[in-house]
């Protein structure tokens, strides 16, 4: 472990905080989704608070709530800053759980995940960026580790979805034998604008994320005595499925494999892959090709400031639009002389279920009896059980289609 100054955080500490979850970002678009979950869904004598820059929109976004549900406590306010790191560290020492849904989290992330990993508070996010990840392990890990903090990143539909999805399928093959998955995901829904902000960044610093990520792997070291392993596949007619399968460039595979090295249970050789899914090769040729121009158009700092200005990273689209939207993920598994295949599905990914999964992670967290773990973590890896249960309550299904 590096050196740190970092205390233990005491139960007793954490327990004479006044507020058991913070929801940071809460005037935005999708953490006023957030907030309307959490007044619908916090458990009697739970105690919350948004939180954010603006006083005013705070005051106005409490006035709301309390309008909508007069009954049920409002909560508290509070002022921070990610440009003024004594107010974050304020909120930290003030909250048991912090949410965050300030992205692009690679610009403005990081002094959270520090304040939450030196008052050994729990920490959410929505991040969807590899390398933002893997550069609060190297610096946080072992801070977190030694205040009791648990930081854990894509709480959203990444990667949720596909991190539980896995979980509950291995709960379906013979345990103790290895185990090749791969995923599929197709979504009819508007993406945030948040996440497309995050996605050119992301494919604007490929040679970073590279070397970050390399240095990650070399702190972490190899899983003893197992092997996982990612396969990288190509664009091809699956037969189980009967649709093409397009490899999928996104966070998800690194979470779904971080859990298996965690957790014993993933057996002794587990390996994933991970796709979109579509109907026709002329799609799956068309978002290869988009994807492609993304990349290299990210490159040149014009052409992304003209992607970036088309779409404002704060908005969102109506309510009718997102109760039209929805999701699924397919998850075939073959191990032990079995082929599984699950699926889980939802509502409108980008908002109304993100906006549950990250509620749910963080009242799993402060209410659920959980692991005894701390540091960087998956959402697998330190709530488990207790969080599938909580986003089934919550409207993803869960299901076994054949054995």
């Amino acid at each position: 472990m590096s050196e740190s100054s970092t205390q233990p955080v005491s139960a007793s500490d954490r327990s004479t905080r006044p507020f058991d979850i913070v929801l940071y970002g809460a005037t935005g678009f999708t953490g006023g989704l957030v907030a309307d979950y959490l007044l619908r869904n916090l458990p009697e004598g739970g105690a919350w608070a948004v939180a954010g820059r603006s006083r005013v929109k705070l005051d106005a976004l409490v006035a709301r709530l309390s309008a909508e549900m007069p009954d049920v406590p409002a909560p508290g306010v509070v002022v921070a800053d990610t440009e003024d790191p004594a107010s974050l560290a304020d909120m930290a020492r003030a909250a048991r759980v912090v949410i965050t849904t300030v992205g692009p989290y690679l610009e403005y992330g990081e002094p959270l995940v520090a304040a939450c990993a030196e008052a050994g508070t729990d920490y959410v996010d929505l991040t969807g960026e590899p390398e933002f990840a893997d550069r609060m392990y190297l610096e946080y890990h072992d801070k977190a580790v030694a205040s009791g903090a648990r930081i854990i990143h894509a709480c959203g539909f990444d990667s949720i979805p596909h991190d539980m999805g896995v979980f509950y399928t291995m709960k379906q093959v013979p345990e103790g034998v290895p185990v090749a998955v791969y995923g599929a995901v197709h979504a009819d829904a508007q993406f945030s604008g948040g996440t497309f902000h995050s996605a050119i960044g992301q494919f604007a610093r490929l040679r970073e994320a590279g070397r970050t990520a390399k240095a990650r792997r070399k702190k972490e070291g190899r899983v003893e005595g197992r092997r996982i392993k990612s396969v990288t596949g190509k664009p091809h007619h699956d037969s189980v499925l009967g649709r093409w399968l397009v490899p999928l460039p996104t966070i998800d595979p690194q979470i779904v494999l971080r859990s298996a090295a965690a957790l014993e249970s993933y057996g002794p050789d587990f390996t994933y892959a991970h796709y979109a899914s579509v109907k026709s090769p002329l799609t799956a040729t068309a978002g290869m090709v988009g994807v492609g121009a993304l990349t290299v158009g990210a490159q040149i700092g014009p052409i992304r400031s003209q992607m970036l200005k088309r779409i404002d990273r704060g908005a969102g689209p109506s309510e009718s639009r997102r109760a039209r939207s929805s999701f699924d993920v397919t998850f075939v598994a073959l191990g032990g002389g079995r082929r599984v295949v699950t699926r889980v599905c939802g509502g409108d990914p980008g908002y109304t279920e993100t906006a549950m999964m990250i509620a749910e992670s963080a009242l799993c967290l402060a209410f659920d009896d959980l692991p005894a773990l701390s540091g960087q973590l998956t959402t697998a890896q330190a709530m488990g059980d207790a969080l599938l249960e909580r986003v089934e309550r919550g409207g993803l299904t869960f299901e076994v289609l054949s054995t």
